[in-house]
């Protein structure tokens, strides 16, 4: 596979993952600013997960989805994380440890495949930035 189908995956799988795992914890919190905090950053993953797909399809690739057993490892240690603990703080240290790893994920895969074309890398930018940013709102919540 080449760079740009590297990345734009990248950015559909970590999206993906944005946006299954927001709307666990969204079910999950108590408090309402949260609530909204989560549901505008879970729009903003669907707009990445739109448009890696589109340039995945513009660019003769298909998009490759998170595989099934990572998603249920992550909806169950959620549900593990929160059984003696739903409170703000301690959802908000879950969102900032995975958006963390998107950020670490992120700028390796930007350094790996420096190579790709604007719009995959410019994404990938966008995506970075936008973890980066989600790590900073959830400090609020600690």
């Amino acid at each position: 596979m080449n760079a740009n189908a590297e990345l734009l995956n990248f950015v559909y799988q970590n999206s993906q993952m944005g946006i299954d795992t927001l709307s666990q914890i969204i079910e999950i919190a108590e408090d309402e600013k949260l609530k909204e905090c989560l549901k505008n950053q879970k729009e903003k993953y669907e707009e990445f997960h739109r448009e890696a797909a589109k340039l995945l399809r513009e660019n003769g690739h298909d998009e490759k989805s998170i595989g099934m057993f990572d998603k249920l490892k992550t909806y169950f240690m959620i549900n593990i994380q929160t059984i003696k603990d739903k409170s703000s703080s301690h959802l908000a240290q879950m969102l900032i440890e995975g958006s963390s790893m998107g950020v670490t994920n992120a700028l390796q895969d930007l350094r790996k495949y420096e190579k790709a074309d604007t719009d995959s890398l410019h994404l990938m930018r966008k995506l970075y930035k936008f973890e980066e940013n989600n790590v900073e709102k959830y400090k609020q919540f600690l």
